[in-house]
């Protein structure tokens, strides 16, 4: 299995490119900027891009989605983040950024494949309505991306638009911290963690 990070943008995203092995399509992660970038990592695995995912729907996330002429999948409480610059922050940056790739719309509960690769959709609303962590569940069954939900040391701001503490608290005590706590964490800023390292220092 192919797993890459690739750090973009002014906020340091991390972006994350998974793929089955090199000359496969792949999953596109979170492509919140600098796309060439991307593209050079797929380019050398000669990877293709299936679809992308976003956990939630910032700008820093989503920033770079038209860039592959892919499918974006986002949970549906954050679809109008696509479509908003207010919702998606961007119109604090007069970019104006809306996002024009066709979607499909995730659940809570979901399976996502592609090829042996298999997520599970985690909804875990807070930092957006729609914030969302994928489980890995195969090929292998020990890593979660949580986007920005929860952190190495920290948790997603909960002082933007339709953000709440006490959801976010609530989705990481109710949805994560339940898990085993040997599974790794993959973050949408920052160093990699787990969940026992974060559940036992930063109890929410």
């Amino acid at each position: 299995m192919i797993l890459e990070r690739v750090v973009v943008g002014a906020y340091a995203a991390n972006c994350y490119i998974l793929a089955e092995d090199k000359n496969q399509p792949a999953i596109i992660i979170d492509p919140g900027d600098e796309p060439a970038k991307i593209k050079a990592v797929l380019k050398r695995h000669n990877l293709s891009s299936a679809f992308i995912i976003n956990t939630h729907g910032h700008i820093d996330h989503i920033g770079a989605d038209d860039a592959f002429g892919a499918c974006v999948y986002i949970h549906k409480e954050d679809a109008d983040f696509l479509d908003d610059p207010h919702l998606n922050l961007s119109g604090m940056f007069s970019e104006s950024l809306r996002i024009s790739a066709p979607r499909r719309l995730l659940e809570d509960n979901d399976e996502i494949k592609l090829g042996r690769i298999r997520l599970l959709v985690l909804h875990t609303p807070g930092h957006s309505p729609g914030g969302i962590c994928l489980w890995l569940k195969e090929p292998q069954n020990d890593i979660i991306f949580s986007g920005d939900t929860l952190f190495c040391q920290g948790i997603g701001r909960t002082d933007l638009p339709r953000a709440s503490f006490e959801e976010l608290s609530h989705s990481i005590n109710n949805k994560l911290f339940i898990l085993d706590n040997r599974l790794r964490v993959f973050p949408g800023h920052g160093e990699m963690t787990t969940l026992g390292r974060e559940a036992r220092r930063f109890p929410v």
